[in-house]
């Protein structure tokens, strides 16, 4: 392998860069509960305030027994993001965070 096929795998395999301030969809799933999306929300709003109705979206899985909450916040960095995603795999009805 050329030393030009490397360097061009390695970019290749970099994350792409998000520029900021930019809107960003936080996707959260767990048991579906009477106050799973509002506790969701109270979390995503102690780092990105000003979520209204029109930014969370909410869809149930086939059999009822768990919810996706998907919140479009506005991203100001990467430790904002960091932050937010720590609160939330600490919340113990969160089961996954994308």
């Amino acid at each position: 392998m050329s030393e030009i096929e490397i360097h061009t795998q390695a970019i290749e395999q970099e994350a792409p860069r998000i520029e900021f301030p930019c809107q960003y969809p936080i996707k959260v799933m767990g048991m579906a509960s009477d106050g799973f999306m509002a506790e969701v929300v109270a979390v995503i709003g102690r780092h990105a305030p000003g979520i209204e109705d029109h930014h969370v979206t909410v869809r149930e899985s086939s059999k009822g027994n768990y919810l996706a909450v998907t919140v479009m916040i506005e991203a100001t960095g990467e430790d904002q993001l960091s932050r937010l995603f720590e609160d939330l795999k600490k919340t113990p009805a969160v089961k996954m965070v994308l």
